[in-house]
Parts: structure tokens; C-alpha cells; sequence
């Protein structure tokens, strides 16, 4: 069963028909004990980095997340949560990947919302993934590049659009809503 982590967080009804679709079974939980059994989970989100960790934090999922040894992907707001400090509101993170979120220059650019090409390392996440193929953003914040990048995209700077350390891999892109090429990212998730 692959677990998708509930915390008031948007978005997790997309990744639910999207892992579907492909033809896998999920559950869209906050139980601890669904978490930690899951054979995979899903961290998605949208929505406000302070919150978010209030929600996790009151329901202990802070400890579940970072304790997890299964393959763990977070997407957005969820890779933003597994670094180690944003500066939307200030947040403490769960410090997973030893990076900072920060918010992008104010222009009227930002939003960062459209599709973007990614320069990628090798890694099994982006297997098939071709130097044309484009992925769907929706953000004002990023995280730093940093050792553990594995995809980077420059939108007035660059910034990580995918990091990956040990078992936790993370994607600031959205995956669900990146058409074909998306669901190719997500069924190399699910495969690993």
C-alpha cells in the first residue's frame, strides 16, 4: 500500500487519482502505524510552510517522517518541509535535506507557475527522462541547490527542482500534474 500523508495540506486529491490511475492501491492517512507499514509514501502539499509543520508537529508525523526507511517523495510544499529552515513565516523544518527554502525575488514574475525544463544528474527517479521533457510548477519559494540535488531548473535563479538523500527523494515540480512525463517520475517512484 502506498501511504499519503494527510496534513491539511492541498493538492493530496490530485496525487490520489494520479497513483491510481497508474493502477496502485493508496490510503490517505495521518495514521502513524499506515505510515510506517506503507511499502511507499507520498508527502504532496500546497499551502503555507508554518502551518503545515504546526499540523505535523501536534500530531507527531514530524518524528514518523523522518524516521521513515521506505522510499519517501515529497512534492512542493512537502519537499519544502523536509529541508531544513523556510523562510515563509520562519519555519523550523524537519531537516531532512541540509538546505534552506527561500522566497523567491519579488517581481511580477512570481509566481514560479508554468512548465520548465530540468537539468537532471542521473538517477532512478528520472529514468527516461529526456532533455526536452518539461514539468509543471506552482511556487514563490525554493529550495537552495545543494549537494543532494539531483535537478535543477533556472527561473530567475537557479534552484532545486528535485533532491534526493538516502531514501527521501523530493520534487518542487508537480509530478500529477505534468502529463505523461510527470507520471513517468511518479511510476519510477513507485518502482523503486
Amino acid at each position: 500500500m502506498i501511504a499519503i500523508i494527510k496534513y491539511n495540506a492541498g493538492n493530496i486529491a490530485s496525487v490520489r487519482n494520479a497513483v491510481e490511475r497508474m493502477g496502485y492501491g493508496c490510503k490517505v492517512t495521518d495514521d502513524t502505524q499506515e505510515i510506517l507499514s506503507a511499502e511507499k509514501v507520498i508527502f504532496p502539499g500546497v499551502g503555507e510552510a508554518g502551518s503545515a509543520m504546526m499540523y505535523l508537529k501536534n500530531r507527531g508525523l514530524d518524528k514518523i517522517i523522518r524516521s521513515l526507511h521506505q522510499p519517501a517523495l515529497g512534492i512542493c510544499l512537502g519537499l519544502q518541509l523536509m529541508c531544513r529552515r523556510s523562510e515563509e513565516g520562519n519555519t523550523q523544518c524537519l531537516e531532512i535535506f541540509d538546505t534552506e527554502v527561500k522566497k523567491f525575488p519579488a517581481t511580477d514574475i512570481v509566481p514560479h507557475m508554468g512548465w520548465n525544463n530540468l537539468d537532471v544528474v542521473e538517477n532512478p527517479l528520472f529514468a527516461g527522462f529526456g532533455k526536452d521533457d518539461a514539468v509543471y510548477f506552482v511556487h514563490s519559494y525554493y529550495a537552495e541547490i545543494c549537494p543532494e540535488t539531483i535537478a535543477r531548473c533556472d527561473y530567475i535563479l537557479p534552484f532545486s527542482a528535485a533532491i534526493q538523500k538516502e531514501n527521501f527523494y523530493a520534487t518542487q515540480f508537480h509530478p500529477e500534474k505534468s502529463g505523461d512525463v510527470g507520471e513517468r517520475i511518479l511510476k519510477n517512484f513507485l518502482e523503486l
